[in-house]
C-alpha cells in the first residue's frame, strides 16, 4: 500500500465544505481511477490534513496520470476557496505539499 499526507491551510469554518466536495469526488470514478483505498481529512487549528491511502506501490504514478482528468481538476479548482498551500512561496503542485514519513510501525497479523 502506498500512503500520501498532504498538509496545507484551512479555514476551521471550512470543514463540511471541503468534506461535501469530497464526497461527491470520491462518489465518482476517479477513486478507482487512482487506486485510492482510503482517504481522511484532518484539521487542527487551521492546519489541513489530507490522508490518502492507495492499492499497491504505485499511487504516486496514479495521481500523476490523474491530474489532467477534468474531474480531479475541477475538484482541485473548488477547493481554492477554502485550501490554501501551507507555503505558498514554494508550492508548485501537491507533491510540494506531501510530509515525509520518517517513521512507520505496524502490527504483524
Amino acid at each position: 500500500m502506498h500512503t500520501t499526507l498532504i498538509v496545507a491551510r484551512m479555514h476551521p469554518s471550512a470543514s463540511e465544505d471541503v468534506a461535501k466536495l469530497f464526497a461527491d469526488f470520491d462518489a465518482g470514478h476517479m477513486p478507482h481511477r487512482m487506486g485510492t483505498r482510503r482517504r481522511q481529512l484532518f484539521s487542527y487549528r487551521g492546519l489541513y490534513f489530507h490522508l490518502q491511502d492507495f492499492d499497491g506501490e504505485d499511487g504516486g504514478r496514479r495521481i500523476e496520470e490523474a491530474k489532467t482528468d477534468p474531474r480531479f481538476v475541477r475538484i482541485s479548482d473548488d477547493l481554492k476557496p477554502y485550501i490554501e498551500a501551507y507555503d505558498p512561496q514554494t508550492w508548485r503542485s501537491p507533491a510540494d505539499a506531501m510530509a515525509t514519513r520518517f517513521y512507520h510501525w505496524e502490527a504483524r497479523s
